[in-house]
């Protein structure tokens, strides 16, 4: 890495930052109960379009050049020296979750433009181009999954994999697509990713974490190394409705009974005394679901995630016996609905942030990331990595979560330097 810029470092202003930050909140912004102040601003929305608008603004001052392409993903260019070169890409998200936060997505792609104009106000040239993106739906809050424009861009799926899928309203994804993209007209059209153009040089996304670990350990920044793998499932577990005050237990075939004993085995299963899989059982539904009646059917979901993908294949594989198992009375069904294996950043980015890090005096550590993001669709297109900042109580998907202005501000100064090398490499 080339030495640091004290002037690059120094152009990164904290208080604009924040203030940029806090101008979008107030898109979808809402205070809960308890005094939070949250966003909810579904993607594809007329709050999506009024942040990126927002943002288009500011793009626009600052000498940036605006493009999106078909899956609505929007880019921010600053130029380079030579741009033939393929450039460097860094974002996230701008849509949030129904009872969000404010910084979750978001702070990567204005950290991401304040790195930029940043490194115009040094006066730091790169050869490379550096593009700004916002990615469309990341978080799948209104259409499922999340992640479409990340993953139509790596060609993970063709572009109208989705145009059906309809949001709680009736309204499909195609057809607020479009509306969108109409809206937008009067911006540059560009060829969607590699499905039609040239793969980025490398891709840096900056997030907060998510998570309780560079708090309790006191640390300024992230250092991702990778995405742990997931497998999702549903379970149905299929017994008998009776009446509850006449059938006796013995001759009952009760789906929640069962259901219990299931998870059990399934919690000695996934038992790690390192603490590093993750194993939740999070939405379970009965039927018929009153209080004098034996349950027929319960239906529980599966959320196994784990970064070594020996573990995630071995006890994935190993959940549907398990469950078999289990049973005393009622028969079960076990279906997939969701395989990823783990993302390894690789040696290049890393090391970029890294040496960063280390080089503006910040505590850092490295780890690898529980929670999906953009970058994962990365990882077979270009070098790839992530800048996490510290989070309060490691709270996120909710209106208490928090970063403060300053751990912001030294992401963003991280994210700058490690632009500007990669950028004229």
């Amino acid at each position: 890495m080339p030495p640091i810029a004290p002037n690059l470092v120094a152009a990164v202003d904290q208080a604009r930052h924040w203030q940029d930050m806090m101008a979008m909140a107030e898109l979808g912004g809402f205070t809960d109960p308890d005094g939070h102040v949250g966003v909810n601003r579904p993607c594809l929305s007329d709050l999506d379009r009024q942040a990126r608008r927002l943002l288009l603004g500011w793009a626009e001052k600052a000498g940036l050049t605006a493009s999106v392409d078909r899956l609505g993903n929007l880019f921010l260019r600053h130029e380079g020296t030579d741009p033939g070169l393929a450039p460097v890409l860094t974002g996230s998200h701008m849509d949030s979750q129904p009872n969000g936060g404010r910084f979750d997505g978001i702070w990567g792609v204005i950290a991401g433009f304040e790195a930029v104009r940043a490194l115009r106000e040094a006066g730091v040239a790169t050869k490379r181009p550096i593009e700004v993106v916002a990615w469309t739906n990341e978080e799948g809050g209104r259409y499922a999954p999340g992640c479409m424009g990340s993953m139509a861009y790596a060609g993970f799926a063709p572009p109208e994999t989705w145009d059906g899928v309809t949001d709680r309203d009736g309204i499909p994804f195609g057809q607020a697509l479009k509306a969108l993209l109409d809206s937008e007209s009067d911006i540059p059209r560009r060829k969607l990713g590699v499905v039609e153009g040239q793969a980025p040089f490398a891709y840096v996304e900056a997030h907060i974490e998510q998570g309780p670990l560079l708090e309790a350990r006191d640390m300024e920044i992230g250092v991702v190394t990778g995405i742990q793998g997931s497998r999702w499932f549903i379970v149905d577990i299929m017994g008998k409705s009776d009446h509850a005050g006449t059938t006796p237990l013995a001759l009952r075939k009760d789906a929640v009974q069962d259901m219990l004993r299931a998870i059990q085995a399934l919690n000695t299963l996934m038992h790690d005394p390192a603490d590093v899989l993750r194993f939740t059982v999070a939405s379970i539904e009965v039927q018929p679901n009153t209080s004098n009646s034996v349950a027929g059917l319960a239906r529980f979901t599966i959320d196994f995630r784990h970064p070594d993908n020996a573990v995630l294949q071995a006890r994935g594989n190993a959940i549907e016996g398990v469950i078999q198992a289990a049973l005393r009375h009622c028969t079960a069904r076990v279906t997939e609905r969701f395989h990823a294996v783990p993302a390894d950043f690789g040696a290049l980015v890393p090391d970029a942030v890294e040496a960063a890090a280390k080089s503006q005096g910040l505590r850092h550590m490295r780890l690898p990331s529980g929670a999906f993001h953009d970058a994962q669709f990365l990882v077979p297109l270009c070098p790839t990595g992530m800048i996490f900042v510290p989070c309060r109580a490691g709270v996120s998907h909710h209106p208490s979560e928090y970063a403060t202005p300053e751990a912001l501000a030294a992401g963003t100064r991280v994210l700058a330097q490690v632009l500007a090398d990669l950028a004229n490499r």
